[in-house]
């Protein structure tokens, strides 16, 4: 796992889907894109949590996103002092265009694979991924 997370977060992996996409955005800013896309609406604290960001610096950020037309915040029907971040249409012809480009970069990987591996591997992370979000410590789910 360690392996994979080092691999998955070196720079040059992010400006080689960046540039596979033909897009044209600060590597800090597209995992946020991505993560308002994937989990919005969502506040800056909630999504600073699951990036691994301090607060300041991910508030900096969403308001970079903002200002270029990608998000928009608005205020929480929750909690009208929470302003959460949403996708506007140009954002999600970006993160669609960056998950073609994981497309295009994984197919030659898994073109040498099995649809049985496949299938299992997605089986297993998506198991791998509930046990560790589940605070019972995770049950088998197979």
């Amino acid at each position: 796992m360690v392996d994979l997370v080092a691999l998955m977060n070196q720079p040059q992996r992010d400006q080689a889907l960046l540039a596979e996409a033909g897009i044209s955005l600060d590597r800090a800013l597209f995992p946020l894109l991505v993560g308002i896309e994937r989990f919005g609406p969502i506040g800056v604290v909630e999504l600073s949590d699951r990036a691994g960001r301090d607060y300041t610096t991910v508030s900096r950020q969403v308001a970079k996103l903002e200002s270029l037309g990608l998000i928009e915040r608005r205020p929480s029907p929750a909690d009208r002092r929470i302003h959460e971040a949403v996708i506007t249409d140009k954002g999600r012809q970006m993160t669609d265009a960056l998950d073609a480009a994981r497309q295009r970069i994984a197919a030659p990987i898994l073109a040498k694979w099995s649809e049985e591996d496949f299938s299992d591997l997605v089986r297993l992370m998506r198991r791998f991924v509930d046990d560790l979000m589940d605070p019972s410590g995770g049950t088998d789910k197979t």
